[in-house]
């Protein structure tokens, strides 16, 4: 039995499909052209195009306008039902439900977001999409290759050193704060220069932010008396409540371990180059409905006014992503 190649059979393009509907409908090439909202000559164009591809006059001018002929008329529910089926592909889509939805999201963050973020995360989630499971990985060197094998559905933090595909959203403005005993002896209202090179600190050599602050003490030939360093921010409250350590870290964890531990939050007096927290996420998913819905959740808890812009009637309006730079 022979089989026909079928990488060599013309597929007729959907214009020409719809031209075929209306020239059929209609009898008329000056109405097909309004119908499909184009130029006579164009709409002559395709139908000599369409004879060709069909080896058939198909119309035929006379009295009463282009009449079909048998060929056309044996083919027209044919060509009907496959702009029907093009119809309902271009339709197709997959919809996420987050009422309804089960499956599992893994988000790639820092152990500071573990803290600060991902607690308003899961509440919501748990409120409104209850099969939903979060589960969170540390941001680190692997992170862009599983954004993009789907391993990770979004990464939340600061990251530098993502590749060309990605995608990211600003969500908020971070500075650098000093978090202090409230019952410190020589610290009260503030912390000066002075002061700060005086104390002791606690270091925390974790967090995408960390290098910053490497930076800003060897630019500015300032040496700690670090008492402490810690590989996160696990055990920091209790030794910063219990201790007259000084610990500088970005305003975000700062102020909510602050908040409850009863620890007090001061303005760090050393100049750090602040930074954004973002979203990232890979071009792959850019357009899957349930990646939408979990970027769209966490731009709602978290973009703040001053990365999004105001509309004039003071409402925010979010920045459309862009992608990274190669």
């Amino acid at each position: 039995m022979k089989y026909r190649d079928l990488s060599e059979t013309n597929l007729l393009e959907p214009r020409l499909l719809r031209l075929f509907d209306a020239l059929f409908a209609t009898g008329s090439v000056t109405k097909a052209a309004e119908r499909l909202g184009q130029s006579q000559p164009t709409i002559s164009i395709w139908l000599a195009r369409l004879r060709k591809e069909l080896d058939d006059p198909l119309f035929i001018r006379s009295a009463e306008g282009m009449l079909p002929t048998p060929r056309a008329e044996a083919l027209i529910g044919t060509a009907r039902q496959a702009l029907e089926m093009l119809r309902r592909l271009a339709e197709l889509r997959s919809e996420f439900d987050p009422a309804t939805a089960k499956r599992r999201f893994v988000i790639c963050m820092t152990d500071a977001s573990h803290v600060t973020l991902l607690p308003a995360i899961l509440a919501h989630v748990r409120s409104v999409a209850p099969g939903i499971r979060i589960e969170a990985a540390q941001i680190g060197g692997d992170t862009p290759r599983m954004l993009q094998s789907g391993e990770a559905d979004l990464a939340l933090g600061y990251i530098t050193d993502l590749d060309a595909g990605h995608f990211q959203q600003a969500l908020f403005p971070q500075d650098w704060a000093c978090l202090a005993n409230a019952k410190h002896a020589r610290i009260r209202d503030r912390i000066t220069a002075k002061d700060f090179r005086r104390e002791a600190h606690v270091l925390i050599r974790s967090g995408t932010g960390h290098q910053l602050l490497a930076d800003a003490l060897r630019e500015q030939q300032i040496a700690l008396d670090v008492a402490l360093e810690l590989p996160g921010f696990l055990g920091l409250p209790a030794i910063v409540g219990t201790t007259d350590l000084i610990a500088t870290l970005p305003r975000h964890i700062g102020e909510t371990l602050a908040h409850y531990y009863g620890l007090r939050v001061l303005d760090c007096p050393l100049a750090i180059a602040g930074f954004t927290v973002k979203q990232y996420w890979h071009a792959r998913f850019h357009h899957d409905p349930a990646s939408q819905w979990l970027r769209d959740l966490c731009g709602e808890l978290f973009q703040q006014q001053e990365v999004r812009g105001l509309h004039r009637s003071g409402r925010p309006k979010k920045r459309r992503p862009r992608d990274l730079p190669s």
